[in-house]
Formats: structure tokens, C-alpha cells, sequence
């Protein structure tokens, strides 16, 4: 039986770095690889034959493109990569490997050295505000908002009260 194609295919679009920032990416997640890297068949606006233009990737086992189209467009907060993690230890893990500006920290979101926005989410804390009641949920929403990364005891802490 043939493993079923994914349908929708992000393409991250990249100056020159896409080959870079792939290899990145799939260095972080189980599950991640580089598929097959293309280069210019011929001369195009920013590159030339032979430039790597475009990077096929699996990130924890969805597929995604990055393509080296020039310094035309770059990222901005409108979209982001939701990591959701098992516990602390990979929220520490992801935010010091993610996180290259600062100042873009909030609420769990991180930039990384590529522009890209990744938001570093627990498991925990999409359960505490799918499931718990009214008070509970502004508790733990409160708690987020104060938070740049978030920390999982304080989380469950404001949950308890």
C-alpha cells in the first residue's frame, strides 16, 4: 500500500540560505530529513545555474520546501511554526536552539536567525485551556501572557491557584 502524499506543502521562502536553514531545522526534530536538494537548471533574477534553488524537506514528518528565491520577501509574524513539546526539557531545548531576536519573545513565539517565527508551545498548555474551567483558563491565560518562554510548573501552578 503506497504511503499517502501530503497535499499541502509549505515553500519558505529564503534569500540564499535555504539549503542552510534545512539542515538546521531537521537537526532539531526526530522524524526530519533532507529529501533532495535542487539546483538552477539555468541563470534566474537572484542566482545562477548550478545555485541550490530548492531544498525538499520532512520536519517531524510533514513535508515542507525551502527556495533560495532572493532578498524579494522575508518572513514576518503573519505565519509561524507551532512546536508543540512533550515537557520542559524541550521547550528549553527548542527555545536555545530557536531563538536569535529577542525582542521578538513573547508568549512562547521565538525568531529564529532566518526571520522565521516558531511558537514553542507544552502540550500542557493547550490542556489546561481546553479543559479546564472559566477561572482556571484566564488563570493559566494570565500566567502566558506575563511569560516569554513559557515555563511549565508556573503554568500549572496558576492552574492549582
Amino acid at each position: 500500500m503506497a504511503v499517502p502524499r501530503q497535499k499541502i506543502i509549505p515553500c519558505l521562502w529564503f534569500d540564499k540560505q535555504a539549503e542552510e536553514a534545512a539542515n538546521f531545522y531537521v537537526s532539531l526534530l526526530p522524524d526530519s530529513r533532507i529529501d533532495d536538494v535542487q539546483t538552477a537548471p539555468g541563470d534566474y533574477p537572484s542566482g545562477k545555474a548550478g545555485d541550490v534553488l530548492l531544498v525538499e524537506f520532512t520536519l517531524a514528518g510533514s513535508r515542507y520546501t525551502a527556495l533560495n528565491g532572493g532578498p524579494y520577501f522575508t518572513f514576518n509574524e503573519a505565519i509561524s511554526l507551532q512546536i508543540e513539546c512533550e515537557d520542559q526539557a524541550e521547550v528549553d531545548r527548542l527555545w536555545d536552539a530557536l531563538s536569535a531576536v529577542p525582542e521578538s519573545e513573547q508568549c512562547g513565539w521565538v525568531k529564529d536567525r532566518y526571520g522565521l517565527s516558531w511558537q514553542i508551545v507544552p502540550r500542557v498548555l493547550t490542556e489546561l485551556l481546553a479543559d479546564g474551567a472559566p477561572e482556571v483558563k484566564l488563570r493559566v491565560f494570565n500566567a502566558m501572557m506575563q511569560m516569554k518562554k513559557l515555563d511549565v510548573a508556573a503554568l500549572e501552578a496558576a492552574a492549582k491557584g
